[in-house]
């Protein structure tokens, strides 16, 4: 073929490629669905009703009673990993997010999401989406209203923003608040002002009302929104009349309610009946305080049961605008249950565990910014922020975490914790809704999937074009499989799943799944068929398929910026 020839195929192609785009965005709403992607954070694979949790979450249950469980659905065992990966379609390090959000100078690392991928709201946009985000991102180290905002959502497009830059915080007074591109008070902000402040409602309110202006204002457009909840991350933080609705439902301590919910989750099918209960993490006959300890898991319930309520808001607007039928809704958590200590062993700012009566700190104005970081030393009316055992959480002037023992609850069945890429890290449910597309009803999906696939799915069902480059510059290619053929029942084609986070590791193929804790941990190899719970190690049993595995992850970890690491020691195969 001559270069004139060569030349006029490619201003063929790129014309039937300008005209089908012309084509997809003017299409009319009707024939592509509306996409609410929701994600919660630091929750684990038992805690929901229809997981086979005790905490009442009506609205999931029933979005999940009208769509698909997915029994084996993945996240990256980290929030802002997870968040990366979730809005990219890649594993985290091909998005520049290995770790947190700081720069530890390989393109892996780089704590920033980078230019060399889209994010959802970029993909469904030019297929004429109208795009929204509420809640937390977490995907970029320039969280402060003085930085560069080039990552934050408006400039990685989405049409309008509520909710929070940075990871973790008050949920009375969070801080990086922002509205669009403008960083704003909770307690200066003209267009929201409810009797009592609490984020929680504040996420539920705003995808409420993005909702209702896109059905006045655009109609015609196919909606994409996503709702990223802090709920259920430490600081246990919660209304007084959802704690009360949980008081003494904890009394009977962590054993117990592993052992109902492993139950509940074999009478539901989501686990085998031969299930074994991992060993327990913490002796509850050995806790010293149990009304502190209590209170905990009590607060996380109501924090929950919170959020399960906005979601029924977003699902009534929904309805009430006409467009739940044609409308997926994803459910799905960013990493398993949190054994982090946060605020369990004390603070320097105020060693005292009770509330002063009086204001020790100057109260901060209304309009006042609070700097980004997770832990204010104060309540804006000049309170101190008070950690420690036996500071009862749940109020705005406390900052503790729930504890591994109720983390290994929240995991039931499974081992380890977010971090870890062992099952009660890496689980989550993944409830599917969508009434004119999914004809299975209330069922049961068994073939895994991991949060790579979702940006996959969106690109399929909106008739999106994922292109090579953008602007000159090269976009990696999804990772992830569209999950539409599971929803009608069909398999999916997968060669295997993969991780790393902190040096922990792991690759799933089939029913085989390789996994390693730590930097210098020994792989061990699970049969997930037989031993989700990861209790027997087969890798002596197994050494080929242990050495074809590994060999596996070696060539993922090459390709997708694993390696080289930040860790220590280096990582060498015999580990």
């Amino acid at each position: 073929m001559n270069k004139s020839s060569c030349a006029l195929r490619a201003s063929v192609i790129h014309l039937a490629a300008t005209l089908w785009m012309a084509l997809a965005a003017a299409s009319p709403a009707a024939e592509r669905p509306n996409i609410v992607v929701i994600l919660s954070d630091d929750m684990g694979y038992s805690d929901i009703g229809c997981y086979g949790g005790e905490i009442e979450t009506p609205h999931l249950d029933r979005l999940a009673a009208g769509g698909l469980r997915f029994t084996q659905f993945y996240n990256t065992a980290r929030c802002c990993p997870t968040r990366a990966s979730l809005l990219s379609g890649l594993y985290p390090h091909q998005a520049g997010v290995g770790h947190m959000m700081e720069d530890k100078g390989l393109d892996g690392y780089r704590g920033n999401l980078n230019r060399n991928c889209l994010t959802m709201s970029e993909a469904l946009r030019p297929a004429g989406y109208r795009t929204y985000a509420v809640g937390k991102w977490h995907v970029t180290r320039h969280a402060g209203p003085e930085g560069p905002k080039h990552n934050w959502p408006l400039q990685r497009g989405f049409d309008r923003f509520y909710g929070t830059i940075h990871g973790a915080g008050s949920f009375f007074d969070p801080s990086t608040l922002t509205r669009d591109n403008q960083p704003i008070s909770a307690y200066a902000d003209r267009e929201y002002q409810p009797k009592q402040y609490y984020y929680t409602d504040a996420i539920s309110d705003h995808a409420v009302r993005f909702i209702a202006d896109h059905s006045r204002d655009h109609a015609e457009q196919p909606l994409f929104m996503y709702v990223a909840y802090t709920a259920a991350h430490w600081p246990m933080h919660a209304l007084d009349e959802d704690i009360a609705k949980y008081r003494g439902r904890y009394d009977a301590g962590y054993d117990a309610i592993r052992q109902a919910r492993l139950a509940r989750m074999q009478e539901l099918g989501l686990v085998p009946k031969d299930t074994e209960l991992t060993p327990a993490a913490e002796d509850w006959d050995a806790v010293k305080d149990k009304a502190w300890e209590t209170r905990c898991m009590e607060v996380y319930a109501a924090m929950i049961d919170r959020m399960d309520r906005g979601i029924g808001q977003i699902v009534a607007e929904l309805e009430r605008t006409g467009r739940l039928d044609n409308t997926l809704i994803l459910f799905m958590q960013d990493n398993g249950g949190c054994a982090e200590a946060m605020g369990r062993t004390g603070n320097a700012n105020h060693p005292n565990i009770l509330r002063p009566e009086s204001p020790t700190f100057p109260p901060l104005n209304a309009d006042a910014l609070l700097p980004p970081g997770s832990v204010p030393p104060q309540t804006r009316d000049g309170f101190p922020v008070r950690m420690g055992p036996r500071v009862m959480p749940g109020p705005a002037d406390t900052y503790v975490a729930y504890g591994r023992g109720w983390a290994n609850v929240s995991n039931t069945p499974f081992r380890e914790y977010k971090h870890w890429v062992h099952e009660g890290g890496i689980s989550t449910p993944l409830v599917a809704h969508w009434p004119q597309g999914i004809k299975r009803r209330g069922e049961l999906e068994r073939q895994p999937g991991h949060l790579v696939d979702i940006m996959a799915t969106c690109v399929d069902l909106a008739g999106a074009e994922y292109p090579r480059e953008r602007d000159g510059l090269p976009i990696t290619p999804l990772e992830g499989l569209s999950l539409a053929p599971a929803f009608r029942g069909e398999m999916l084609s997968r060669d295997a799943i993969y991780w790393e986070h902190e040096g922990n590791r792991a690759v799933r193929a089939g029913d085989w799944k390789l996994v390693a804790k730590g930097p210098a941990g020994k792989w061990e190899l699970y049969n997930m068929t037989t031993d989700r719970t990861e209790q027997h190690d087969l890798s002596a049993q197994e050494p080929e398929r242990l050495a074809a595995m590994i060999a596996q992850w070696e060539t993922y970890a090459k390709r997708a910026n694993v390696l080289p690491w930040i860790w220590k020691p280096e990582y060498s195969a015999a580990q």
